[in-house]
């Protein structure tokens, strides 16, 4: 019914938003330019605005009919995803920006401008709003830890990625206003996502992988590595553009930022790597095991897999190295084609209401609290 969709409709939603922009800003930046790809990229664009304001309008509905979100920022998963909010709002402006850039339209920078300053407002409201619940008002233990810890502070790398991409419409004093602020909300985001990251490892180190209900999780802490590589090269060219005309004081800051970022960027990017191959291995690991069951949580596989191919596909525009481009194209049509094989799974499931369930965490992670809690609300508020 349609009091059950809006019951059940949670943040976790958003994740569809962020997997659906970030594919198509891709396809857009393919490595081997096609003029298909981009009238594609740019209806995925269009699908992907549609998608974001119908989410948007479904979860305030929810708030202001049941009045619950105190409750959801108490909640020790659903509290978490509420960063996904910004991150799909900045899947939309680095599709505005990079769709109409060659058009030179006067009213787009300032539009642009506009909606980064309020992506950097909610980035910065989950960035420090949600950790400080976690440390006071949520309760979590070691063995019932898991990824989504980390979402709370990947929106301000996002949100410093978009500014490098907000600034290369600008010039001047505001454009470099852009690139510093971006530069900050980039190095406390990636700060605290490594601290986070130890966190989860060491509980997948001493308590082994999540069950396969939420396995599709151990791909999130690829995002803030895949976007700070991406962020940091992209902050290293617009330094670079800006900082020797608007910083003269400061020599060859920008030249130096430039190639700071390259190097830092091929140094995540290594470690990314890694972590990349860690999860298909657990993936695989965990399917030969069993079936795993299609939840609104397999949309995690598609943004921070996302990351790590704009990395590479960044890297190959900074060199012009044969392997990056290869790399970069290899895992775009991958996740382009995970992405088309998600959304028609989960079409099909909305369609029968298995999505919508009222009391259900939409079965994105594991649930964390504690078992005498989950006894008392009976089966379905928790993970079996």
């Amino acid at each position: 019914s349609r009091s059950d969709i809006i019951r059940g409709f949670s943040p976790a939603w958003f994740i569809t938003t962020m997997g659906t922009g970030i594919v198509g800003t891709l396809l857009y930046n393919f490595p081997y330019h096609s003029r298909e790809l981009q009238y594609l990229s740019w209806g995925i664009s269009l699908i992907n605005l549609v998608l974001f304001i119908t989410c948007c309008v479904l979860f305030l509905w929810r708030l202001a009919k049941y009045r619950d979100f105190y409750s959801i920022l108490v909640h020790p998963q659903q509290s978490m995803l509420l960063g996904a909010i910004p991150m799909g709002l900045c899947t939309l402006i680095v599709s505005l920006v990079s769709t109409l850039k060659p058009y030179n339209l006067s009213w787009m920078p300032p539009l642009a401008l506009t909606f980064w300053c309020i992506d950097v407002v909610l980035s910065l409201l989950s960035f420090i709003v949600i950790p400080f619940l976690v440390t006071t008002h949520q309760k979590h233990a070691l063995d019932t830890v898991n990824a989504s810890l980390l979402l709370p502070a990947v929106p301000t790398i996002v949100a410093a990625t978009g500014g490098a991409i907000v600034a290369s419409v600008h010039d001047g004093s505001v454009a470099t206003t852009i690139v510093t602020v971006s530069y900050m909300l980039w190095a406390m985001g990636m700060g605290v996502a490594m601290l986070l990251t130890i966190v989860y490892l060491v509980r997948l180190v001493i308590h082994k992988l999540p069950p396969k209900e939420a396995i599709a999780t151990v791909f999130i802490p690829l995002g803030p590595f895949g976007q700070a590589s991406y962020g940091i090269q992209l902050l290293g060219v617009q330094a670079a553009r800006l900082f020797p005309t608007e910083l003269p004081q400061i020599a060859y800051l920008g030249q130096i930022l430039q190639s700071i970022g390259f190097f830092v960027g091929l140094l995540i990017w290594s470690l990314a790597t890694w972590w990349f191959a860690h999860a298909v291995y657990a993936m695989i690991y965990t399917r030969v095991q069993g079936r795993i069951p299609f939840h609104l949580g397999w949309w995690a596989l598609i943004f921070p897999i996302s990351t790590f191919a704009a990395s590479t596909n960044s890297l190959w525009n900074m060199t012009g190295y044969t392997f990056f481009g290869a790399v970069a194209s290899l895992v775009i049509v991958g996740v382009a084609l995970l992405w088309l094989s998600i959304v028609v799974v989960t079409i099909c499931y909305a369609w029968t209401g298995e999505l919508f369930k009222a009391a259900s965490v939409v079965r994105l992670e594991l649930q964390t609290r504690e078992p005498e809690d989950c006894d008392s609300e009976g089966p379905e508020e928790c993970l079996e």
